[in-house]
């Protein structure tokens, strides 16, 4: 077969294959999204563990406490994003096979570690985001409530928070269309996502070239109608913001 690129033979592949295209689509949705919601979750944690100040404890405790908390988030922020995120998937996956955390299920397997992976990865660039949101709320307003009573943490949880939210959902959106693209890595411990579902059709087509054009139209077709609503979601709040 000729290796020459055609455009009839890409859509002869696509009628024959559009099935194995779509359940890569799937999974890259599917795991995108878990792997943001997951690293919110982390994201706060690691923000809270950064920004944490104990209180009611002895002068000494308190700072070893909050030095130890504070090397803790900081290190794995900083390995995490000076590290590729290929690596990090390599090594839990890897990892966790050779520490025997298998489950019965190899596809499980692979999406359960995969998920985890790019997660923990989430996290590290989402707690950044969540703190300099919540840096970005008035110092005033933590003092003021504190001053009619409320705690650290409920200060936080229905002050702080909710103002930090507006600043950092564009910034969560964006990373929703970061992480589909990233998803691609994980193609390379089996989860069947685009780019997997590309390179078996590759197999099966001997057309390397057509197989993975098809993979990038589909990556464009999902990322820039996504890229432009966080866009124009972005310009509204800014207005709003002024207003």
């Amino acid at each position: 077969m000729s290796s020459i690129f055609s455009f009839e033979t890409m859509w002869k592949i696509w009628l024959k294959y559009s099935s194995f295209y779509w359940d890569g689509v799937k999974n890259t949705l599917l795991v995108s999204f878990f792997a943001v919601l997951m690293g919110v979750c982390l994201g706060l944690l690691i923000a809270g563990g950064r920004m944490w100040k104990p209180a009611n404890t002895d002068g000494s405790l308190k700072k070893t406490l909050k030095g130890v908390v504070r090397f803790l988030c900081t290190a794995y922020v900083e390995v995490l994003r000076a590290t590729p995120l290929m690596v990090q998937v390599m090594i839990i996956y890897f990892g966790a096979s050779a520490a025997g955390l298998k489950f019965s299920d190899t596809n499980f397997t692979i999406l359960f570690w995969g998920l985890i992976s790019v997660s923990l990865n989430s996290g590290a660039y989402l707690s950044e985001v969540i703190r300099s949101g919540i840096g970005a709320v008035e110092g005033g307003q933590l003092e003021a409530a504190r001053a009619i009573g409320l705690t650290q943490g409920q200060a936080m949880r229905y002050v702080i928070l909710p103002q930090a939210i507006r600043n950092i959902l564009p910034a969560l959106a964006n990373e929703f269309v970061t992480m589909i693209k990233e998803t691609s890595v994980l193609n390379m411990i089996g989860l069947h996502e685009i780019m997997f579902r590309a390179g078996d059709v590759r197999a099966a087509t001997y057309r390397s070239l057509e197989c993975y054009v098809i993979a990038a139209i589909l990556y464009f077709i999902i990322v820039f109608p996504l890229s432009k609503l966080v866009a124009a979601f972005e310009r509204r709040m800014s207005k709003s913001v002024t207003r």
